[in-house]
Formats: C-alpha cells, structure tokens, sequence
C-alpha cells in the first residue's frame, strides 16, 4: 500500500462518513449554500438556508426574486450583496439555459454567476459522483503539509491532487480533509501529537 493508499485509509477509518457539512434537499441548494459558504463557515450557512430556502421554495421563487430580499437573508454570511446577485442570476440561468437542473461539467458550471472551480467540483462529486477535487484551505493547507502538493493555487494543487488520487475516493477524501482540518490539523494549532497522519507529515517536528 504506497503513502496516498495508506493516508485515504486512515482517514476513511476516522471518518466513515464522508458527507458534504452543508444541508440541502435540492441540487439547486447546494449550489446556494456553496456560494454562501465563501468566506463564511459551513455552520454559519446552515443557520442561514432553512429560513431562505422557506421563504423560496423553488428554483422559480430564486430566479424570480428581488435582489435585496435575498441580501437580508444572507447578510450575515458577508458579501451579501455579491452573494445574494450571483444566487439570483444563476438560478436565472439555470431555468433559462440548463432545463432548471445544475449543469453536470465543469465547462458548464463554470457559466454560472459566482461558481469557480472548487465550487463546480464540489457539485459534480456531490450530486452527480463524479471524480472532483475540491480545493478550499483545508485541502490545500493539509496536502502541503502531507507532501501530497506543494503551492497555494487551488488549481495547481487541484491538478497535483488529481494526478495521486484514485478517482472515486477523491471526492470523499476532500470532504474528509475538511473534517481532519477542523478536528486535528488546523491552521494555527494543529494537534500534532493526537494526529493520525503524523508518520506521512513532513512538516511534524516530533516536538
């Protein structure tokens, strides 16, 4: 079993359930709550989209709304303003364009107002299962320290991460990065001496 094989399967073990931290019904949802979720916590959002996705309850009642009735729903998420016009106009464009469902290729997604590329791969793992490599700060943060990449750019890190990773365990490994970067190997503190993954770490000093 080589180093990438030996890590997925720790992680696997610590987290049996590799599950998007964001709730949605809808596939529309998720990519709403994902567009809320930029420089905001997952926790944050999820206190946020069961009142906005009452208040609209469809695809239509999205496509259709005023702008500034969505940035009172998700002020508190930070860049209301950009976030409630980009939820607004691609759920335009999803009715109009994509026969109202979330387009299943990254060249499509990335038409949509507000979605890049970790914002596409996170749709295409989660709701269509196919092979993605979702690069937010704790994947990139955790790769480097792991040897797995090296470099900052989500694209670069993306590319290097796809090239090591078995296809289908790429998308729950990046889910499970997250939680590993929440629990263990955060930014500032990481807890080194409970880490699971400390043998394959190249940044561990052993102090």
């Amino acid at each position: 079993m080589n180093q990438v094989d030996q890590i997925i399967s720790v992680l696997k073990e610590r987290y049996p359930e590799a599950l998007c931290a964001l709730h949605y019904d809808k596939d529309y949802e998720l990519m709403i709550a994902v567009r809320l979720s930029a420089q905001c916590t997952d926790a944050r959002v999820n206190l946020v989209t069961p009142a906005l996705f009452e208040r609209f309850p469809t695809l239509d009642a999205f496509a259709d709304a005023d702008i500034s009735e969505v940035e009172r729903y998700v002020h508190s998420c930070g860049f209301y303003k950009h976030k409630a016009r980009d939820i607004v106009l691609a759920c335009q464009m999803l009715r109009e364009v994509y026969d109202r469902k979330v387009p299943d290729t990254m060249q499509e997604l990335l038409k949509l107002p507000g979605v890049g590329r970790k914002t596409a791969n996170l749709l295409l793992g989660d709701i269509y299962g196919q092979p993605a490599v979702v690069c937010d700060t704790h994947c990139i943060r955790i790769a480097n320290r792991l040897g797995l990449a090296k470099g900052k750019e989500p694209e670069k890190v993306e590319a290097q991460l796809r090239a090591i990773l078995p296809p289908d365990e790429s998308s729950a490994f990046c889910h499970r990065i997250v939680l590993f970067g929440r629990e263990i190997c955060s930014a500032r503190n990481p807890k080194c001496g409970e880490c699971p993954l400390r043998p394959f770490c190249r940044d561990f000093s052993g102090e």
